[in-house]
């Protein structure tokens, strides 16, 4: 197959094509089953990131060059990512979903020319509601679901935005990260794919831990069932709120030292190994909780972990898919909101790592079905991202991004991105600067 590229929809500033592979290789599956890794996500809301990247050429060059080299890679990338293509289904005679291609299917590839600000929108504080034309929708209904679909949005001599949303059940931070790079180096004609280039072979998670996947299945179709095999996407309310500010706030290398260092000195328990990690969401989720004052007497914070490293029976660093479990940690508000917060919020998130380490997948199994039936509502602080990512490194040819709506790693700092509505976020800010000086 030539890789068609094929125009559905064009208009005074957008065109709509759909993208196949370049060529289908025998050695790449075409339908692959889910583990209880990506059964965990098949209903959960798509996950969306925007690159910003500053160019000056000619709107000229960018139709006619910028534009057709990315479809070109994309389409040589997805013989690399062949179930990409497809569609989340769920068939009659198999007892779960599966990820699966066949020949014709195709990804959503959008351009679109915008006359907003390039400036505000890849700014550090940003509206969140005006970036919502730069992120492409992604088709889900009852029957089947698509797992990616990409918008690129130029900004006339400022320059453009690549948006890419994707389905969790295909995708883990890893994953999409690896998919990006790959297009990247393609883009740019590197041979060198060696270290992104994907493993789709799960078995061995399907051999030891099928009992998992089970209880999840069981619990989909419990849920608004009986037999509710339906792959929609679940619409959350309020899940980013029409007011919501984007903001960016870094740790510097000192802020996170002073921080580990001021853990060692006050904190009563025996505290060698701190992590950057922890000291910066016990950091942030202490002045989250001073800024939005939440009425539970507890707060949850999750946090992924990623397994392809920590299960008994190891897997490939390169296994594509879902390999992240999350973990919650119950935080006490009060203590949260007082004078030592962030000792408190670092002393439960320690207690929280320590578990991981005993027992990565223990209570997996009551996982999904204690997500769809909570015997508790507290407000929830979770993390997503990772500056192990290296988000800033994606370069299609044109220098590293000018932003993204990930964490970065930043000569050993981190950057971090909330959405609260604006009062919240301006007493965030406040908290964030004073609570680093008060140490």
């Amino acid at each position: 197959m030539g890789g068609a590229l094929r125009k559905i929809e064009t208009g005074p500033f957008i065109e709509v094509f759909n993208v196949e592979p370049f060529h289908e290789p025998s050695q790449s599956p075409t339908s692959l089953p889910l583990t209880f890794f990506d059964l965990l996500w098949v209903r959960y809301p798509p996950v969306q990131c925007l690159f910003f990247y500053e160019l000056t050429y000619s709107t000229t060059f960018f139709y006619e060059t910028l534009v057709p080299n990315l479809k070109n890679s994309l389409s040589l990338t997805l013989q690399h990512f062949l179930p990409l293509s497809g569609h989340i289904v769920w068939p009659i005679d198999s007892s779960k979903p599966i990820i699966n291609y066949v020949r014709g299917d195709s990804i959503s590839f959008t351009v679109v020319e915008s006359k907003k600000s390039f400036k505000n929108l890849s700014s550090n504080h940003c509206e969140a509601s005006k970036r919502h034309h730069l992120i492409p929708l992604l088709n889900t209904s009852h029957e089947k679901a698509s797992l990616i679909s990409i918008q690129v949005t130029l900004f006339p001599n400022n320059g453009f935005c690549i948006g890419i949303t994707t389905h969790h059940v295909a995708f883990d931070g890893k994953s999409s990260t690896s998919f990006m790079k790959s297009w990247s180096y393609i883009t740019c004609s590197n041979p060198n794919l060696e270290n992104v280039t994907p493993c789709f072979d799960k078995s061995v998670i399907e051999d030891h831990y099928s009992g998992i996947s089970e209880a999840y299945v069981d619990a989909l179709m419990k849920h608004y069932g009986p037999n509710n095999k339906s792959l929609k996407v679940w619409e959350f309310p309020g899940r980013l709120k029409n007011d919501a500010v984007k903001s960016l706030f870094e740790l510097s290398p000192s802020n996170i030292q002073k921080l580990k260092n001021h853990a060692k000195n006050e904190m009563k328990m025996n505290v060698i190994n701190l992590s950057t990690f922890s000291v910066t969401c016990a950091y942030v989720i202490s002045s989250l909780a001073k800024a939005e004052k939440p009425k539970d007497e507890k707060v949850s914070f999750i946090f992924s972990v990623d397994c392809r490293t920590r299960l008994e029976h190891s897997i490939s660093s390169m296994c594509f898919g879902n390999c992240v479990v999350g973990h919650i940690i119950k935080l006490e508000t009060k203590k949260l909101m007082g004078k030592d917060g962030f000792l408190s919020a670092l002393e439960g998130i320690n207690e929280g790592l320590n578990k991981v380490k005993n027992g990565v997948l223990d209570g997996a199994e009551n996982r999904l079905h204690n997500m769809l039936n909570p015997k508790e509502s507290y407000k929830i602080y979770s993390t997503a991202g990772s500056p192990r990512f290296d988000v800033y490194d994606i370069d299609f040819g044109f220098g590293k991004p000018k932003k993204v709506d990930m964490s970065k790693n930043h000569n050993g700092g981190i950057e971090i991105g909330l959405a609260l509505n604006k009062h919240e976020m301006e007493a965030f800010s406040i908290l964030f600067v004073q609570g680093l000086q008060a140490i």
